[in-house]
């Protein structure tokens, strides 16, 4: 028999090309997220309003009753606004947030007063006592006063309920006063529309129950615009929020980038240039307290990052991650670092095992740096910051060690042991329970394919290139853990209706790390060794 035809390489060719193309995978998306993107330029650099709220800085929230916003910081960021915007829209009193009217006059800027609504009928109270008095200071600043946000849309308070607030505001301010929730709540409680000056409605593509994809969000815009229109013949419409997160999970063909912020903030505005529409675009800074509620996208919706830095110019080419390089020489390390520690005290002969270490460090390199690159934008607290690490360190060690075992089976030389059972246990668990939260709670939750990625690759590997008779019943932990993960994975790909390239990446990942102990099993059973 020819080597070509011998068992030993027919298990070693596939393996070496799945190393070879999960090495060109990470190094080409690194690559790609670094090229600038052609985009359509936006008509121009200024915008008619942008929402404001100054809770950016770490451990911030308009959540805390306590905290307060200094005149100081709210002039500078809004001498800062005033270059770019006409309007700042605020959602709440207090907390500092009087002083915005007062300092926005002072650089010929307008405001829409937001009055915060809850079903907390004290704090309801205050607010509008404290909207009251800021709005009749400052009628000459104001564009009008929006009372209540999304209160509907939350369930908070009823229609009833709401009108009632509405009426007293109303009847005790000399500006516009309007309502603003979710476009569809207008069209479910349409008898509001007697309560307010105009309408004030939200659309968002990206949170739609349906999420419309960046190359049609704004046809939708128009589309949602024209149809609220028609429902209320004779009345003005304006759009409240509107905008696209920078980062976060993708919602089926929805994806959250920076490119696709971009794009959709750009083309929009050509877009209100050619209705003249009142709108308002969500937002001007970035809010890291709102992942605690809507997940990694919730903090990344705005023009400017947390540290008042534009993400994006208006006209010109746009690119998803100028530091791409970072992936490359990430890369790099990983294979410096397999090939030191995974041929410690190794004997190869030729160079095939330095290779297949090589190969298996550069695709965990690059795979662990996409995920840290996550971490950046998920991690809300050091608490998260350890356990994302821990996770990282430990699906590196978890390489580290197949990776060993695969280049001594590629090399041709004995391998040792592969990793104790009660690890690919572990990391079958972790599956199979980050899967059960995809699965019924994912909405705002992450795909953490860089931390799956190495000890599901290294075990579906180690799984093809093991001597089949040497094979033997799977733990029943194993065996038990096994059974889910799949099933889970399909219902985050129905959810996400096929549409969502990471879900299907999510998916695979599952069948690399459950097949094997499948197929294990499977032999075991028909060899006659007891379950």
């Amino acid at each position: 028999m020819s080597p070509a035809a011998s068992p030993v390489f027919r298990r070693a060719w596939p393996a070496w090309l799945v190393l070879v193309l999960a090495t060109l995978a990470g190094a080409s998306w690194w690559w790609s997220v670094g090229r600038p993107v052609a985009l359509p330029d936006a008509p121009s650099t200024r915008i008619a309003c942008v929402s404001y709220a100054p809770f950016r800085q770490a451990g911030e929230t308009p959540l805390d009753a306590s905290a307060f916003i200094s005149p100081e910081r709210i002039d500078a960021g809004l001498r800062a606004l005033s270059q770019r915007f006409d309007c700042v829209r605020t959602y709440s009193q207090g907390q500092g947030l009087s002083a915005v009217p007062a300092i926005a006059e002072r650089y010929g800027m307008k405001v829409l007063l937001g009055i915060w609504l809850s079903g907390d009928a004290r704090a309801n109270a205050q607010q509008v006592a404290l909207g009251i008095a800021t709005a009749n200071k400052y009628p000459q600043v104001l564009r009008g006063v929006i009372v209540g946000n999304e209160v509907l849309l939350r369930g908070e308070l009823t229609s009833a309920q709401l009108a009632g607030y509405l009426h007293q505001v109303r009847t005790a301010v000399s500006v516009p006063v309007t309502y603003a929730d979710v476009w569809e709540f207008w069209l479910r409680h349409p008898e509001l529309a007697g309560s307010v000056d105009y309408l004030t409605i939200h659309i968002l593509p990206y949170w739609e129950d349906q999420p419309v994809p960046p190359e049609r969000a704004v046809q939708h815009v128009a589309t949602v615009y024209a149809k609220v229109q028609q429902a209320f013949p004779g009345r003005r419409v304006m759009i409240g929020e509107t905008g696209w997160p920078s980062a976060g999970r993708p919602r089926q063909a929805a994806s959250a980038s920076v490119v696709n912020e971009a794009r959709y903030l750009r083309e929009f505005l050509r877009y209100a240039a050619t209705v003249h529409m009142p709108y308002n675009v969500i937002e001007a800074f970035d809010q890291p307290w709102k992942r605690a509620q809507e997940g990694t996208a919730g903090g990344y919706w705005g023009i400017f990052d947390a540290q008042a830095r534009p993400k994006f110019a208006m006209q010109g080419p746009v690119t998803e991650e100028p530091r791409w390089w970072a992936g490359w020489l990430a890369g790099g390390a990983g294979a410096a670092l397999f090939a030191l520690a995974g041929g410690w005290r190794r004997r190869w002969r030729g160079g095939r095992g330095w290779l297949a270490l090589a190969l298996a460090g550069a695709a965990s390199g690059s795979a662990l740096a996409w995920q840290f690159r996550q971490m950046l934008y998920a991690c809300r607290d050091g608490w998260e910051w350890a356990l994302s690490l821990a996770a990282g360190a430990l699906a590196l060690l978890t390489a580290l060690r197949l990776a060993r075992w695969i280049a001594a089976r590629l090399a041709g030389t004995s391998a040792s042991a592969p990793p104790p059972r009660w690890l690919r246990a572990g990391w079958l668990f972790a599956l199979a329970y980050y899967g059960l939260l995809l699965a019924v709670d994912g909405r705002y939750r992450d795909f953490p394919l860089g931390l799956f990625w190495l000890p599901c690759l290294g075990y579906a590997l180690l799984g093809w290139l093991g001597e089949r008779h040497a094979m033997t019943m799977p733990l029943p932990e194993e065996r038990f853990l096994a059974l889910w993960p799949l099933p889970l994975a399909l219902a985050v790909l129905l959810q996400e209706a096929g549409l969502t390239p990471v879900a299907w990446l999510w998916l695979s990942l599952n069948l690399l790390l459950v097949l094997p102990v499948l197929l294990e099993w499977c032999r075991a059973r028909r060899d006659g060794q007891v379950a």
